[in-house]
């Protein structure tokens, strides 16, 4: 089979199944590993697909965004492995900015019994925040009814009154060029301030955020660490040349 009708036959695969393994590459083209591998590298520098753990992706529409109930139930057993692993970052003391997300989200019940301020700009968080009885402080604005963020010229004069040792900051998209994106540009907004208001800042993204680009740029991908679920050796190398990369 020749490499074009090969890679027109993969692309089809990751356009009807969205997200595609690398053994059913394999087993339909009958080409080896490697010769997949190849094809899913190039193909990804064409930006026709991109490569995640095991296999390949469909790339999204830049301004898509999923609603708060589509995300909370996709990729749930990573999402909390991420949180976990950022709760444990905090400590006793620390003011933090929790945003928006159902990644960050599941950060709260690991943060019970911590002595610690945070501030939110996720109207679902708050509910959670005073079960557990943390000390909070809301983000006033205009809410996103999609996905319960509180966003707009209101929630960045309102985090102004704020310093934080810690942001942990959610994203669409996490990119080794275009750093990091969200589809809606005010809320990239919310997010880029909060990442210049702290001392720290945390990006949580599961590995199907990885290579994925969006609409709104919210800052260059050496401005925050990356907690993420395992991914590709090879593409988790990529990002560690340019910031920190916590795998869970």
């Amino acid at each position: 089979m020749l490499t074009p009708e090969r890679q027109q036959i993969i692309l089809e695969l990751v356009q009807k199944n969205d997200v595609v393994k690398l053994q059913d590459f394999v087993d339909v083209t009958g080409a080896s590993e490697s010769t997949i591998r190849r094809d899913l590298s190039q193909l990804e520098e064409m930006n026709k697909l991109k490569r995640v753990h095991g296999g390949a992706a469909r790339i999204h529409q830049k301004g898509k965004e999923p609603s708060i109930l589509e995300k909370a139930s996709v990729y749930l057993a990573e999402k909390k492995r991420i949180a976990k692993m950022a709760a444990d970052l905090v400590n006793d003391g620390d003011c933090i900015f929790l945003d928006a997300g159902t990644t960050t989200f599941q950060m709260i019940p690991y943060l019970e019994n911590k002595q610690i301020t945070v501030v939110t700009n996720g109207f679902a968080h708050i509910q959670s925040l005073m079960e557990k009885g943390l000390a909070t402080y809301i983000v006033g604005g205009f809410m996103k009814n999609k996905t319960g963020a509180i966003i707009g010229s209101k929630a960045i004069q309102s985090l102004l009154e704020y310093n934080f040792d810690k942001a942990f900051i959610g994203a669409n998209g996490v990119h080794h060029k275009s750093g990091y994106t969200t589809p809606d540009p005010e809320e990239a907004n919310v997010k880029k301030l909060a990442i210049k208001l702290a001392n720290e800042s945390f990006i949580l993204a599961d590995s199907s955020k990885i290579n994925e680009v969006t609409f709104a740029k919210i800052a260059p991908l050496q401005s925050g660490t990356i907690i993420t679920n395992q991914c590709e050796e090879e593409i988790a190398a990529a990002y560690r040349d340019i910031t920190t990369v916590i795998e869970v």
